[in-house]
């Protein structure tokens, strides 16, 4: 079976689905594929800073207006492994939202807006033809479909569907990148959270804990490989083994009870080197950019590329640029955006993991805007955009 779209968006979660709205709005028959089935659990800080807000509004989903009741939070909370802390005011407020309910709210507004989901799929080919349009091999089940589209847009996060390449994606690259995380987050009742997110030190890694509303907390955390497999292979033994080497952590997380059926794990996570916004085709959010979560927002930078790629993304479709312009466009706009912040959330993660951090609270007390300039140096700015 075949079938004719104009872009396939590969990858349902935050980025892919606003550009898939995005793009459907301006009048395109958008096709959305992912591999899991909706709304499901999945490793995120869920953690809503004021420009994810502002770019949800614009996008047209205001989880306040559709009945959702998100934490809040003001300040952000970095205890050390020897008990030190450090505090700073986050710049305006953030919300905590599950991603369960913000994928189902992001996916309404999809259908709403006349794009095509499909979930479950499995892509098993893509390839582009001399005439620069793309032909996407699918499985869903024991049905085999092929699409046709003008455009694609890589939004599969870290697991790249089969037999796609990033250009960057060498052994060298390989190598010099060799350090390997695993990302695990699970709901948790009992433990009561202030209007802060926690950022816990331990032994190869972080553990962050904010509220997601309704008496609940979202813990997540990114650990190296080695740790993880020190500790045990479910969730929860993986946070004890975290939470042995911090004793605060510890005693928060015996305050509380993990929700079953909310336990995530991903593995292999690489942090990026350099963004990698194209490779035959453009790719936005995780699979342009893993960033620290230390530093960075995933929703936001999942969101500003999903912007950026959709508005240059539409000229391609209305024939207003070409191929090669809409490869130039994007790279250029995505470089521009992100690879400043890249390189300031590696700074942050290189000190954080030094034996320099343990003077970090020392020195915030000395300087007092430290925490806060520290926090705002690796976070996007607002847009001021609206919906016109």
């Amino acid at each position: 079976m075949e079938a004719q779209v104009d872009v396939v968006i590969m990858g349902a979660g935050i980025g892919g689905s606003s550009a898939a709205i995005q793009l459907a709005e301006k009048g395109h028959h958008v096709l959305l594929l992912d591999r899991q089935e909706f709304p499901r659990h999945k490793t995120c800080g869920e953690f809503m800073s004021p420009e994810t807000k502002e770019m949800l509004k614009f996008i047209g989903v205001d989880p306040l207006q559709l009945g959702i009741k998100p934490a809040t939070m003001n300040r952000a909370r970095i205890v050390l492994q020897n008990g030190k802390e450090m505090e700073a005011r986050l710049p305006g407020q953030a919300l905590g939202i599950s991603r369960y309910d913000l994928d189902l709210m992001l996916h309404a507004k999809a259908q709403e807006s006349g794009v095509d989901i499909k979930t479950k799929v499995m892509i098993t080919n893509i390839e582009q033809l001399e005439d620069q349009s793309y032909v996407i091999e699918t499985k869903q089940g024991q049905s085999l479909v092929t699409y046709r589209a003008k455009a694609v847009i890589g939004a599969y996060g870290i697991r790249k569907p089969r037999g796609i390449h990033s250009a960057q994606e060498t052994e060298q690259t390989a190598l010099k990148n060799a350090e390997v995380f695993v990302g695990i987050k699970s709901h948790y009742t009992g433990i009561q959270a202030e209007d802060e997110v926690e950022l816990y030190f331990c032994d190869g890694g972080y553990v962050g804990i904010s509220p997601v509303g309704n008496g609940v907390v979202n813990i997540a955390a990114l650990l190296s490989l080695d740790s993880v497999q020190r500790s045990g292979k479910s969730v929860k033994d993986i946070l004890s083994g975290a939470a042995f080497t911090n004793s605060r952590l510890s005693h928060r997380l015996a305050e509380g009870v993990a929700v079953e059926g909310t336990q995530v794990s991903i593995s292999p996570v690489r942090l990026s080197e350099v963004p990698e916004p194209w490779s035959f085709f453009p790719h936005i959010g995780d699979a342009m950019l893993m960033i620290p979560p230390l530093c960075g927002d995933g929703m936001s930078i999942a969101l500003r590329s999903s912007m950026i790629c959709s508005a240059v993304t539409d000229q391609y479709l209305h024939g207003k640029l070409t191929y090669l312009e809409w490869e130039s466009h994007y790279t250029m706009n995505a470089k521009r955006e992100f690879t400043d912040l890249l390189h300031r959330a590696k700074i942050v993660q290189k000190v954080a993991f030094s034996k320099a951090n343990r003077v970090l609270p020392l020195m915030g007390r000395m300087f007092p805007m430290l925490p806060s300039y520290l926090v705002k140096s690796t976070r996007l700015s607002e847009m001021g955009v609206s919906k016109s």
